[in-house]
Parts: structure tokens; sequence; C-alpha cells
């Protein structure tokens, strides 16, 4: 089997100073956000949790790394999420996990489902209640003219 690249995108506990970012790039290839709270790599491996792995490996002594995460879906559509945890929450993870006869990872998974599918329902509920109340006081056709003028301005304009 040929190595792949993998793209992984590394969440912090917290923003990275410049010495500590320049130390960490000196292993690998490093692409910060403009708050280094977030960075991006490509590693090498078989697969994308060999590439996390890896990568754990690596820089997760050396950074303070709260999540790795595949930064494209695989084949069937998820993104691979690693999370190292406490002890205390590995152990009460696993307890809840037991509860619910699963697996902690199936557990986990579940539950992050969960939690997302909640979120754009509200999510939904709350751009509805906006365009509700923005269309009690304008018509429609003006509603559509304004969001359509601030979708076609350029990135560098004010916001609308």
């Amino acid at each position: 089997m040929t190595m792949a690249h993998h793209a992984l995108e590394i969440t912090l506990t917290r923003p990275l100073a410049a010495a500590e970012l320049q130390h960490a790039a000196r292993t690998m290839r490093l692409a910060p956000d403009r708050d280094a709270t977030r960075l991006m790599t490509v590693v090498r491996a078989k697969t994308p949790r060999k590439a996390i792995t890896r990568l754990r490996r690596e820089i997760g002594t050396r950074l303070p790394v709260d999540v790795i995460t595949t930064h494209y879906p695989d084949r069937r559509g998820k993104i691979l999420l690693n999370v190292a945890f406490a002890s205390a929450a590995h152990t009460a993870l696993r307890a809840a996990a037991d509860r619910a006869a699963q697996t902690p990872q199936r557990f986990l998974e579940l539950a992050v489902h969960q939690d997302l599918a909640q979120h754009a329902a509200a999510e939904a509920d709350r751009l509805e209640r906006a365009l509700q109340h923005l269309l009690a006081h304008t018509t429609p056709a003006h509603l559509i003219a304004a969001v359509g003028h601030c979708l076609t301005r350029t990135s560098g304009a004010a916001p609308c």
C-alpha cells in the first residue's frame, strides 16, 4: 500500500507563543491560524488514523494539543476525531459507555452527533426567528435584494 498524505487540523488548549510555534515547526511544517489556536499540517501515513497517531506521538508532548481531526471527510463522509482525555474524564466516559452497553468510542461518536444535530436545529430555529422579525419590517423582495447585495460584496468590503 502506498503512503498517502493526510491533512490534519490541531486545536490547541491555548494560543501558542511565537517561540513555541518555531520550536514545534522544527519537527514538521505547521500552518497556524490568525490567533495561533489552530494549526494545519500534512502527515504521511497509510491511513488517516495512523497519521493522527503519528502526529500525536511527534508533537503531543511539545504543544498544548486539545483535539486532532482529519481536515477532509473519509469515504464514508466522516471526520476522524482524536481527543486525549484526562484520566478522570476517561474513567467517566468509560463508565457512561458501559451503562449504555457501548464502546467509549461509539458512545462519544453518538453523543457528538446528537449534540451537532441539536446545534443545527437550534441554529435553524434562530435563523427562522430572525427572518420572521426581518419580514415583519420589510417585504420579501427587499430582504432578498439585501441578502443578494451582502453575498455579492467582495471579501475585503465592510460586512453588511
